[in-house]
Parts: C-alpha cells; sequence; structure tokens
C-alpha cells in the first residue's frame, strides 16, 4: 500500500507540479537524477522548477552576475522541465514571480528547501493558496515558535532523513522522492550526468586549439582551487608548487594545465599564476556558459578539484578526480569511487589549505 505524501488520485489527474528549491550546482548534479526519473514516472505531469536565489537583494550592483548564474543554463537545458523561474534575485522579480506562479494555479506544490524551511512554507502556500502543500520542518526551539505559524501552512510535512553510519547526499535525495511518490532509484540510476550540448563540444575544441593544448601532445589536466568560502578553496601558491611538481615527473612533463577559476577571481588568478611563468599553464573560468564547463572537463586526463561542483562533475564525465575535502560533510564525497581519490585535511576543525602538495603528489603517484 502506497504511504506516498502526494495521494496517488491527486497525482493521476493534475497537470503540473511544482519544486521550489534552492540550488547549487552541487546539488543539481545529483538532484537532477531524481527529476528526471520523476518526470518519467510521472509523464502526464509538466513539471516546473522555482529555483529560489538565497543572495537576493536590493543591491543593482549585484543583479548583473546573478542574473547569469551557471545553474540557470544547465536546468533550462533539462528536457523535463517544462518552465523554471529563475528570476528571483531582486525583490521586485522576486513578486513578479510569485504572482506568475499564482496565475498557473498549481494543484501540487513541493519545497525541497531545507534552508529557513519555514519561509518556504509560507512561499509554497502563497503560491498556491487551494492546492495540496507540502514541505521541510525542522524542530522548533523555544524562541522560534512563530515558525509554527508557517509550518501550519503545509498539508504534509516531508520526513527529516536519518541516515545510519555512512550516507551520500544522493540517500537524502532518494528518501525524498520515495516520500513524495514511491520513487525508487537503483545505485546507477543516481549517478550523475550531463548531456553536453554539440556545439559547446567544438566551442572547446577551439579553445584548446587557442592554447596549443590541441592536437594533444601530453596529457591535460584541470586544478579547480576555487569553492564558495574559503574553508573549501585551496591556496594559488599551492597550486603553482604542484604545477612545477608534475611538471618535474616524467609521467607529466608534456602535461598541459589549466587552472579552472570562478568569475569573480579571475583578475587575481591570472596576476598570481602569470607571475610565475608556468609552461603550458592557462587560466579558465566559464563565463558564457555552463555547458563550457563540462566540455572542457570530459577533455582532461585527470581533474584535481576542492569540495565543489568541479569535483562531481568529473564524474558526470567519467574523468578520474582527486578530490581535497575537509573531514566535514563526508556525504559529499564524490560517486564514483572507482575514479575517485578523496585526500581530506588532517584535522576535523582544518580547513583545505591544510592538504599539502605532497599529499597530492601522492595521491596522483
Amino acid at each position: 500500500m502506497s504511504t506516498s505524501l502526494i495521494p496517488a488520485e491527486l497525482l493521476k489527474r493534475s497537470d503540473k507540479i511544482l519544486f521550489i528549491a534552492h540550488l547549487a550546482l552541487g546539488d543539481f548534479t545529483y538532484l537532477q537524477s531524481f527529476f528526471k526519473a520523476f518526470a518519467a514516472q510521472n509523464p502526464h505531469l509538466k513539471i516546473h522548477l522555482w529555483v529560489d536565489e538565497v543572495r537576493r537583494t536590493a543591491d543593482a550592483t549585484q543583479w548583473p552576475h546573478l542574473k547569469h548564474y551557471s545553474l540557470y543554463d544547465w536546468v533550462r537545458a533539462c528536457p523535463f522541465f517544462d518552465k523554471v523561474y529563475d528570476r528571483t534575485y531582486s525583490p521586485a522579480l522576486y513578486g513578479e514571480s510569485i504572482a506568475e506562479a499564482r496565475r498557473e494555479a498549481y494543484p501540487i506544490v513541493v519545497s525541497l528547501a531545507t534552508l529557513r524551511p519555514q519561509l518556504y512554507a509560507s512561499l509554497a502556500r502563497k503560491i498556491s493558496p487551494s492546492g495540496l502543500v507540502i514541505g521541510m520542518t525542522r524542530k522548533i526551539r523555544l524562541l522560534q515558535l512563530h515558525h509554527l505559524l508557517s509550518y501550519r501552512k503545509l498539508d504534509a510535512a516531508m520526513p527529516a532523513y536519518k541516515g545510519q553510519g555512512d550516507y551520500h547526499i544522493s540517500d537524502v535525495y532518494a528518501h525524498w522522492f520515495r516520500q513524495l511518490s514511491d520513487l525508487e532509484l537503483t545505485a546507477q540510476q543516481r549517478f550523475p550526468f550531463v548531456d553536453i550540448p554539440e556545439n559547446w563540444r567544438r566551442d572547446t575544441e577551439r579553445t584548446l586549439q587557442s592554447w596549443g593544448f590541441w592536437p594533444r601532445q601530453g596529457k591535460l589536466v584541470m586544478i579547480n582551487p576555487y569553492a564558495k568560502t574559503k574553508k573549501r578553496c585551496w591556496p594559488l601558491d599551492r597550486v603553482v608548487e604542484l604545477v612545477r611538481a608534475m611538471q618535474a615527473k616524467e609521467h607529466w612533463r608534456d602535461a598541459s594545465f589549466i587552472v579552472n577559476a570562478v568569475p569573480q577571481e579571475l583578475d587575481d588568478a591570472r596576476a598570481v599564476i602569470g607571475r610565475h611563468g608556468l609552461e603550458r599553464t592557462v587560466i579558465f573560468s566559464a563565463q558564457d556558459n555552463f555547458f563550457q564547463l563540462p566540455a572542457l572537463l570530459e577533455r582532461c586526463d585527470l581533474i584535481i578539484s576542492v569540495e565543489t561542483a568541479v569535483m562531481h562533475l568529473a564524474n558526470a564525465v567519467h574523468v578520474p578526480v582527486v578530490a581535497l575535502m575537509r573531514q566535514k560533510n563526508p556525504e559529499w564525497v564524490p560517486l564514483d569511487h572507482a575514479n575517485s581519490t578523496v585526500i581530506t585535511a588532517p584535522g576535523r576543525r582544518d580547513w583545505v589549505q591544510a592538504i599539502s602538495v605532497e599529499q597530492v603528489m601522492e595521491a596522483i603517484r
């Protein structure tokens, strides 16, 4: 007997559903498989996705950067989404998006937001005053009793995942969709994937040619030292040291190196790396479109990355990866164990910068 949070009869007679989520590229690398499977399970449904921007601001100088968040390129290209709300980065556009969503009269709204879930419970109900609304909840503390008012707007609450021992973030997502509609994915079906348009593959070949890296002579290595927080970043001087150490080894002597940088750090990366005059080493940033990144990753022989989306996308394009991680959040380790080597910082409180070049060299040996 089904115990799904969405009644089977309602799911069967509904023509559309809205999912609300605050997403990063790493989240979507694994959630994408569950959305795809949910769409296959319910081919009659139009699936709409609300991507909420948690950095929403009234500061207009921030809007151009937020507007071109690379995740939007990816979700827009997914064939199982019929509509994507991605204009939530300013208060005005947020209000317009709510009004647009209300006009859809969604029969089902599901919030997958784990950050400040009480706010998203209210948002979901605001979007769908009379539909079925499902969302996350958190244990309420003494000074948070007002959160009850928001949680009461939900028709059903998603039970929290209670994993025993080691678990992966995909286990959490599997728990969500199992509760929603009895959806089950095999280990193989959970494996990350990315469908790269051919035009971006051709663009990558032209880029490699412009760098003198195509046709290939030696191995191609990408090093990604950047993450959203400093705790997960690796210093650029360590990158320089690593490139020199690898070039000193026979196996990597003819290798070419790509240092991936986030757009806001691009100028600094060019300045720091440029000062050292490294041979066959370039700086890259996917500034035009998200797919520039995976298209370049799949051309590499090795990817060395801190704990961020690049680390997971390496699995999606089936390229060996050395992942530099803290001991915190082990559920985010790469899923492809056969092609992934994880190096963790020595202490539980240590940042990624505590990982040495010697440790990386030992891992690739």
